[in-house]
């Protein structure tokens, strides 16, 4: 495994900018920018890359922890103002009526 990422990283330098979060497409570039002649190590170089791609997209796409903290902030102010309207509209005490219980025959 250490190799595959080495090989890997070593790709992803150099021609980092070609890559793609497509396997297929990565497993072309690397045919035209390098000589792997198994075809395993190829496909486990692509997928390492691949997987590298896509995880450094999604970490991107990230909210940072203030951005985080500042809607849990106002999601917390809105539920208070939320509860509070319903106390508001919710009579403190509330009338009991006992209606018959009717019998079927």
């Amino acid at each position: 495994m250490d190799r595959i990422k080495r090989l890997s990283m070593q790709a992803i330098d150099r021609y980092g900018a070609k890559f793609t979060s497509d396997f297929s497409e990565n497993k072309k570039i690397l045919e035209q920018i390098s000589i792997i002649r198994s075809k395993g190590l190829k496909n486990e170089i692509a997928g390492y890359i691949t997987k590298f791609i896509k995880r450094e997209k999604s970490s991107k796409e990230l909210p940072t922890e203030e951005e985080v903290e500042v809607e849990s902030e106002e999601l917390v102010d809105e539920a208070e103002e939320s509860i509070a309207e319903d106390m508001a509209e919710t009579p403190d005490e509330i009338e009991i009526v006992e209606e018959p219980i009717k019998e079927s025959s």
